[in-house]
């Protein structure tokens, strides 16, 4: 592995990891973030320009979104620390014929060889799974080209996101393996802000993402209570 850091947590990686096989089932565990895809493609596409683009996809998983920031012609990295998913993400592009880096690699690592990079990082629902966001957040602002933008999305520290995301998904509707989350990593937009400000980057955005799992549709707007996501820039 190419410079894992401390900032991993090996159970969150085995518990991906045992799911990897099976990640790009529409009808797997994984079937709400496939429902997801769309509507996080979408923020990204109405704040970067993605032809051409240099994109850094942080905690990629099996490379839902990686591929499709390639299909919309983006030069896309996509970093992952649970080897399965890399094995899985890279075996996934024969079928889709699309060219996606992907490297078992830590953001912190690739942060001190290629500072100034990229021109768009995403991380979507990673950082709720790390100890320490705060320290994804600084690596992703080194690797930004200034005017470059930071893509996030993750889990909201209310009752709502707790009773939907962890009771309603993990408990009661099934949507997801038990023990995906835990809630005592979710984080307030607040607490996001100020990670960002802390690491030079300026919030420009903090959106809802809403999800109907009986429609099976996801969209961008409304309540930030549950999942959001938010839109940083680096300065020029």
């Amino acid at each position: 592995m190419n410079g894992a850091a401390a900032n991993v947590s090996q159970a969150e990686l085995d518990k991906f990891g045992a799911l990897a096989r099976r990640w790009w089932d529409p009808q797997g565990p994984q079937r709400p973030l496939h429902e997801l895809n769309p509507a996080r493609l979408g923020y990204v596409r109405e704040r970067i320009d993605l032809a051409g683009a240099r994109v850094l996809d942080v905690g990629c998983g099996g490379g839902l979104l990686s591929e499709a920031l390639a299909a919309e012609g983006a030069r896309t990295t996509a970093l992952d620390l649970a080897p399965e998913l890399i094995e899985v993400a890279r075996l996934h592009l024969l079928e889709s014929g699309l060219d996606v880096d992907y490297r078992l690699q830590s953001v912190e690592s690739m942060a001190a060889e290629m500072p100034g990079h990229f021109d768009a990082i995403t991380c979507m629902e990673m950082l709720e799974h790390v100890p320490d966001p705060a320290s994804v957040l600084r690596a992703c602002a080194r690797l930004l080209k200034p005017g470059g933008r930071l893509l996030l999305s993750t889990l909201n520290r209310t009752p709502a996101a707790f009773a939907l995301a962890i009771v309603g998904a993990e408990y009661i509707a099934r949507l997801l393996p038990r023990g995906t989350h835990d809630y005592k990593q979710f984080i307030k937009p607040s607490e996001l802000g100020a990670w960002l400000r802390a690491a030079g980057l300026s919030l420009q955005d903090v959106s809802g993402l809403a999800y109907d799992p009986v429609r099976r549709k996801a969209w961008v707007g409304g309540p930030t209570a549950v999942n959001y996501l938010a839109c940083a820039v680096k300065p020029e």
